[in-house]
């Protein structure tokens, strides 16, 4: 029995989460309006990371706009889940996804959560998708990307093993 119970509730909470992230992004605003921002303009940044998933625990948004390569780094409060970690690597690929395919000229984001830090570049990024992001013009081709890399917790996985 728990041979069953056990994937079948791994599969039950990768859905509820995809939901959530579902329900989130049709709740945004046309995030698209932001495409082609450079990660200077302060302004445009927080509006997208405001739209995106945990927006409410965000605590801080820093921009590195002296040298190249330029960057962003959020820092996050606590995130109360059961599966924290997984749900953290989840937030960390969709937010990144959504801010290397609207903010042109950023080269790597770092997320800080209380126990979890991770840095992912453009590079990495495009390299596990297989695609470039910058290229990407409709939020519909986004949740599909997102939808069809974040549906393996082992491909998750293996992106933050790398």
């Amino acid at each position: 029995m728990k041979r069953i119970l056990i994937p079948f509730l791994s599969i039950a909470c990768l859905v509820l989460i995809w939901n959530g992230y579902s329900q989130h992004a049709d709740s945004k605003t046309d995030l698209f309006h932001y495409k082609h921002s450079y990660v200077g303009d302060n302004s445009a940044v927080a509006n997208i990371v405001k739209e995106l998933a945990h927006h409410q625990e965000l605590h801080q948004i820093a921009l590195e706009t002296k040298q190249t390569p330029y960057g962003i780094h959020l820092t996050y409060k606590d995130i109360e889940t059961e599966q924290v970690e997984q749900e953290i690597k989840e937030t960390v690929l969709f937010n990144a996804t959504y801010l290397f395919v609207l903010v042109y000229n950023v080269d790597r984001i770092t997320f800080t959560f209380p126990d979890y830090k991770y840095t992912v570049t453009r590079d990495q990024l495009e390299q596990w998708y297989g695609q470039n992001l910058s290229t990407i013009k409709q939020e519909s081709d986004v949740k599909k990307l997102l939808q069809h890399h974040l549906k393996s917790e082992t491909k998750i996985n293996q992106f933050f093993a790398d």
